[in-house]
């Protein structure tokens, strides 16, 4: 489930999840030996399996679900259209190779529209309002800045108190919809080291879609959980309900909630070093409602985005009209967000409606055809959304990058720029292939491959001063 300068996101196992082309991955029974384990079969996961084959390197991925994904599903069965229950967005395509990715198997990839609609009340915002939520979110963002340059605290602590009207508001896209918690519990550095997420595109099959497509060909266990992970400086072995795998290195990329969760035990255990940094960086809550309309009651275009001028944390994203559909779809994030979602989805529905109905009227939610929510947090096999560092929290992500004899860490909280993405979580993978080969001596080619030169990660820059453009409301979008 970020848009200017931030931009993941099931319900539990039993739900109806199908990612299309996932089930043309390659079925394989549990070896007793490889190369490589790769333990989870999200984008992290996906990145890292193709990178050992193309290394002629002998992998097996195995994972916990029934369905290939991670935080990526597609629902492809409650609606009429693909609706995607976790991440929804790429960002960057000119450097994302996701992007290049899914245009290069043929998938339809589209930007998201230019405008966005920001209510107030009943009404649309004039153009002057826009205007000064704009340059409110700018000076809100330098405030965040240059905190974060003096010392990592909490982003609520370096928020100006002036922000009249909009306080709600930018506290709800700096901190529940960029990061899945609120201010007070995120790390200003970690938001001021972030990359910037800006022209987002959608994948129109579904982001669960395509990663199910980028898997075909893999060798994958499913509903195969890590039970136990023996490593060493030497070698690795992964216990399993099915088996125990010997290989000479794994990777891991489970979401830093399950590592500290002990659902996985290791021998040794894991150090205290990357332990703590996992806890430093738990994962937020971020949870999205999807209602089919009777129509366009909402008077909307397609795929249009809207928010709302809000005066509390009881406020929700809005993407309507999903692929010229009927089917909409209400982001809700950050504490309010999480009990929201401990009650429950009616609840969860309920607020969707009373809250289109706010703003819209109430015959806009009248006949609602179908409806459905997520809850990422009870999910056993992630229990979150993204990583979001606490504040302080901002170097864990290296630390909790760093190998472990041949043990070796992937995952969106992982990355230090891109973290809370499909892209960072995908780079991440990439990246501890690249070291674990090179702990086995490469590939088994009679020249050793490669691999392409990474680009520097983008360091942002102080926003540019404000324009009185709709379209550079958002802090990101997933």
């Amino acid at each position: 489930m970020m848009l200017s300068r931030r931009g993941f996101l099931a319900a539990s196992a039993a739900a109806v999840l199908v990612p299309a082309y996932g089930e043309r991955a390659r079925a394989a029974p549990l070896p007793r030996e490889a190369d490589i384990v790769v333990i989870g079969a999200g984008a992290a996961g996906i990145a890292a399996a193709r990178r050992i084959v193309a290394a002629g390197r002998k992998v097996i991925i195995i994972d916990a679900a029934p369905q290939i994904g991670g935080r990526c599903q597609t629902d492809l069965s409650s609606f009429d259209v693909p609706y995607d229950r976790g991440a929804a967005w790429l960002h960057n395509p000119e450097s994302n190779a996701l992007v290049k990715l899914a245009r290069g198997a043929g998938l339809d990839v589209a930007s998201a529209p230019p405008g966005q609609k920001l209510r107030i009340g009943r009404r649309n915002a004039r153009p002057s309002e826009s205007e000064d939520l704009l340059v409110t979110l700018v000076r809100a963002s330098r405030a965040l800045d240059e905190a974060a340059r003096k010392a990592d605290i909490a982003c609520a602590a370096a928020l100006p108190r002036d922000l009249g009207d909009w306080a709600s508001t930018v506290e709800f896209l700096l901190g529940p919809y960029a990061s899945g918690k609120d201010l007070k519990d995120l790390s200003a550095l970690d938001q001021f080291r972030a990359q910037d997420r800006v022209a987002m595109v959608a994948c129109r099959p579904g982001v669960g879609a395509l990663l199910g497509k980028l898997a075909e060909g893999l060798p994958v266990a499913l509903s195969t959980p890590a039970q136990r992970i023996v490593w060493s400086n030497r070698d690795v072995a992964v216990e399993t309900p099915a088996g125990r795998i010997s290989a000479r290195a794994a990777i891991l990329t489970v979401s830093s909630n399950v590592i500290g969760s002990g659902a996985i035990k290791f021998a040794p255990e894991l150090p205290k070093r990357q332990l703590d940094a996992a806890a430093k960086l738990s994962l937020g809550s971020f949870d999205r409602i999807a209602l089919q309309l009777a129509g366009n009651r909402l008077g909307l275009a397609k795929d249009e985005i809207m928010i709302e001028r809000s005066s509390d944390a009881r406020t929700g994203f809005l993407v309507a009209n999903l692929g010229g559909s009927s089917l909409c779809t209400v982001d809700v994030a950050g504490a309010f967000g999480r009990e929201l979602a401990q009650q429950g989805e009616a609840a969860m529905i309920d607020f969707a409606k009373e809250w289109l109905g706010k703003l819209f009227g109430s015959e806009a939610v009248a006949g609602v055809k179908r409806a459905s929510a997520t809850s990422w947090n009870a999910n056993p096999l992630v229990l979150g959304a993204m990583s979001a560092a606490q504040p302080g929290g901002q170097s864990s992500r290296r630390v909790l990058a760093e190998p472990l004899g041949n043990l070796f860490m992937a995952g969106e909280a992982t990355h230090e720029t891109l973290w809370g993405t499909v892209e960072g979580a995908w780079d991440s993978g990439e990246r501890a292939a690249d070291a674990a080969l090179k702990r086995l001596g490469g590939t088994k080619s009679s020249e050793p491959e490669q691999p392409p030169a990474r680009k520097k990660p983008v360091k942002r820059r102080p926003p540019p001063e404000p324009r009185p453009s709709s379209s550079d409301f958002w802090p990101g979008s997933r």
